[in-house]
């Protein structure tokens, strides 16, 4: 039976490395281009989390926690708050409303940066989305991470 866990592993481990990248690069698409398509930082930011969930299916909870730092993410997490908020702020120091765009005139109409500050927010909104995820997803791993060392070592 070990044998054939272990060739499952392997075989989760191609797949999952011959994914992760392309879904990387679709993944940053998303959140980059969300200003101009459907999609943007929370949808892109969840769909990034989801790539904490690949690694411990495909390897295990210690190595996806160790590629994933959790105080790291949880720091990034608050300067993406403050990043957001001082976005926000930046209408209201010009004289606008929170979280007006005052940087519209910058750029052409269909380009990547071509909707000043909310393309900002936009970014910081799916790095918020994906260390919160992820930090969720880390924690409830590893409680059952550990209600399973649990129940082997009572077993």
């Amino acid at each position: 039976m070990k044998d054939g866990i272990e060739r499952k592993n392997v075989v989760q481990r191609c797949g999952v490395d011959m994914i992760l990248p392309m879904g990387l690069v679709y993944i940053c698409y998303i959140i980059l281009h969300g200003h101009l398509s459907p999609g943007g930082g929370f949808q892109g930011g969840v769909l990034i989390s989801a790539v904490v969930v690949l690694l411990v299916l495909a390897y295990d909870y210690e190595t996806a926690a160790k590629t994933i730092s959790f105080s790291l993410v949880h720091h990034a997490e608050g300067l993406a708050s403050t990043a957001y908020v001082a976005l926000g702020f930046m209408g209201a120091a010009v004289g606008a409303q929170f979280c007006q765009n005052i940087l519209f005139a910058q750029g052409r109409i269909g380009e990547l940066y071509s909707a000043g500050t909310i393309f900002w927010m936009n970014l910081t909104v799916g790095v918020k989305v994906f260390t919160g995820v992820s930090s969720v997803a880390l924690l409830m791993l590893g409680v059952l991470q550990d209600a399973d060392r649990k129940a082997g070592a009572e077993a």
